[in-house]
């Protein structure tokens, strides 16, 4: 069955929480001075304030992907975005660090049943191959988007309203989604499926949080024994998981899923892609601020050229697909993406917001494809009452990439930093510590400096932050390159897999 002006209307309506949720994440970072002003949190209250949203998103992403399959995808989405905007007005309104870091908790999971029930109900809505897979660029390219024009938005309701103001873009979006998605959204929810399993939920989430809590603590820190041991629980607690789903007749993840050949190699192929994209543009953003010495909000309007960019490629995939096989779409694009990112090595500590910018623009078209694609692959290749949990696999694998990326990129990123830093020999031995540990040290450092000397300690942390971000640069391009192929060679000759027995219903009422 082909779409008609309902379900177009209905996509509408889905894309916009999904452009909110994205704008969550970015526009914080302009109000955290802000709201430190005002609430005045110690440094460990900051660092949840900021991360708790990502921490629940991340954690109850593949709950939330399972429930929304039994309990029905509509109405799940309708209570975390009625969740969402009652916490939104909390966390606008606050009076207290600790009111935020709940308040900003309780967004983090409702906000984790946003993505997976729009995008589960999307492959609903558009049963047709061409239609759904325009639909996906129109929901990629709203989330990706959202993401990328966040500073921007941030900067400019900072400039004229209270901090809370951020919050409350949310409120309206919100209304409009629970006064039109009973009218233009169906719903769905599997009938057979049991009873959703309350210890895989625990173990899921004992698996996850560490996991992304270890990985984001050592890309700020570095390396300790105590994220090394959380890291370790959290793999320990992952593999319990696992071994329970195999065991249970009605699993709350269903591992078969993974011996689709294209859902597995798209959830694989996401995973590299956020890796490395999150990872280099980690450092881009520092580059920007730090060595050009953008602010915050110019730094977001030098990004709005990527955003038409990613908004462009995710859109013209499908059509490109039409064209030719998807694998060659989805590889070109990669290979296109690899040679933006090689731009970023052209960037020098005195010249580069040129190089930056175009590289980033490039990149961020040729992964354009790679995110709707392999989205499409992951829903079209499994049956329909999986879609819930299928979509909510591929945005955690995002989200581990993301987590991953900074990590590991960040520290290779710093290692190259401190490698290549040389202090002048006269600089005290305090300032001296604060230059060879960051870049962000190094502006510390010269701030307590005479004005000559302070311009020698930016001049080599820029020189070696630069060749950082060329290090970073050239080998995410070479993992970006080797996984094109890797993509292409195994997502050959795949066939989406067709429904089972009909055991879920559809309700368009």
């Amino acid at each position: 069955m082909r779409a008609g002006r309902r379900e177009w209307w209905g996509l509408a309506v889905l894309a916009l929480p999904t452009l909110l949720l994205s704008l969550d994440m970015s526009v914080l970072h302009l109000a955290v001075p802000h709201l430190a002003a005002d609430l005045r949190p110690s440094s460990t209250q900051l660092l949840w304030i900021i991360d708790i949203y990502g921490f629940m998103i991340a954690g109850f992403l593949v709950t939330m992907g399972t429930l929304g399959d039994r309990f029905g995808r509509r109405r799940l989405l309708m209570v975390g975005g009625a969740a969402f905007g009652v916490a939104s007005v909390v966390a606008a309104f606050t009076t207290s660090p600790e009111m935020l870091i709940a308040a900003r908790a309780v967004l983090g999971v409702a906000g984790a049943t946003l993505m997976p029930s729009t995008l589960a109900l999307i492959s609903n809505m558009f049963q047709d191959p061409q239609q759904r897979g325009v639909a996906i660029a129109v929901w990629m390219s709203c989330f990706m988007g959202g993401m990328v024009i966040g500073p921007v938005v941030g900067g400019v309701l900072l400039e004229h309203f209270r901090w809370g103001s951020v919050f409350l873009m949310a409120v309206p979006v919100m209304v409009l989604l629970l006064a039109t998605a009973p009218k233009l959204l169906p719903e769905y929810r599997d009938t057979a499926a049991g009873r959703l399993d309350l210890a895989s939920v625990a173990l899921s989430l004992g698996a996850i949080l560490p996991i992304v809590y270890a990985l984001k603590e050592t890309a700020k820190d570095g390396v300790s024994l105590v994220k090394v041991v959380v890291l370790a629980v959290g793999v320990a607690v992952g593999a319990v998981f696992v071994r329970r789903q195999r065991g249970l007749a009605e699993p709350m993840l269903d591992l078969r899923l993974f011996r689709v050949r294209a859902f597995s190699a798209a959830v694989s192929i996401t995973l590299v892609g956020a890796l490395t994209m999150g990872g280099v543009f980690l450092l881009v953003s520092q580059y920007l601020q730090m060595v050009a010495g953008l602010t915050a909000v110019e730094a977001g309007l030098w990004l709005v050229p990527q955003a038409g960019a990613v908004v462009v490629g995710s859109l013209i995939a499908p059509r490109l697909a039409r064209r030719f096989r998807p694998e060659f779409v989805l590889g070109f694009g990669m290979l296109v993406a690899a040679g933006g990112i090689l731009l970023f090595t052209q960037a020098t500590a005195t010249g580069g917001v040129a190089f930056v910018v175009a590289g980033m623009s490039i990149a961020s078209f040729g992964m354009g494809p790679q995110g709707v694609l392999c989205t499409e692959m992951v829903v079209s290749s499994v049956p329909p009452q999986r879609a819930g949990a299928a979509s909510a696999l591929s945005e955690t694998s995002a989200e581990f990439g993301i987590a991953m990326g900074i990590a590991v990129f960040g520290s290779v990123g710093t290692a190259v930093y401190r490698d290549q830093v040389a202090v002048p020999a006269h600089v005290p031995a305090e300032a001296t510590a604060l230059a060879t540990d960051s870049m962000a040290g190094a502006l510390q450092a010269a701030g307590t400096l005479p004005g000559s000397l302070a311009d020698d300690v930016l001049a080599t942390a820029r020189d070696a932050f630069s060749s950082g971000l060329h290090t970073v640069a050239a080998t995410g391009a070479a993992i970006i390159v080797v996984f094109a192929v890797v993509g292409m060679i195994a997502l050959r000759r795949t066939r989406p897999v067709t429904a089972e027995k009909p055991v879920a219903v559809l309700e368009n009422h």
